[in-house]
């Protein structure tokens, strides 16, 4: 399965984006998926995630209440919205796959992994 991901750009502090995350090739019956993010020079930090059915999902505390991650199975995908932005959300997002269903935050829980959208947002 190849996860493809897109809808980062340049945005100015206090907009909003929608990152979708496409899944395509050969899929699974049932599976969690997530977005993680990276800065040159940290390590990848866990933004959100959501299981098969969208009933559970997670998120990174410092991100609550202005990102909202949902999925559409029938489209195999999967999308992060983003609102409120600001300079410190500037980072590659990357969507991730885990067949376990288990909505971790940890990037070893994830078995496929996309390759990231660049975010930038000025100030």
């Amino acid at each position: 399965v190849q996860l493809v991901a897109s809808g980062g750009g340049l945005v100015q502090a206090g907009g909003s984006l929608r990152l979708p995350c496409v899944a395509v090739g050969r899929m699974f019956s049932t599976y969690a998926m997530g977005w993680f993010r990276q800065v040159p020079g940290k390590e990848r930090e866990f933004v959100a995630a959501i299981s098969w059915s969208g009933g559970r999902t997670s998120y990174a505390d410092s991100l609550k209440g202005r990102f909202t991650i949902s999925r559409d199975n029938g489209n195999n995908t999967m999308y992060l919205q983003m609102n409120s932005l600001k300079p410190e959300d500037t980072a590659v997002y990357s969507c991730a796959l885990d067949l376990r269903d288990l909505v971790a935050h940890t990037t070893g829980a994830y078995d496929y992994w996309g390759q990231g959208t660049q975010v930038t947002v000025s100030s």
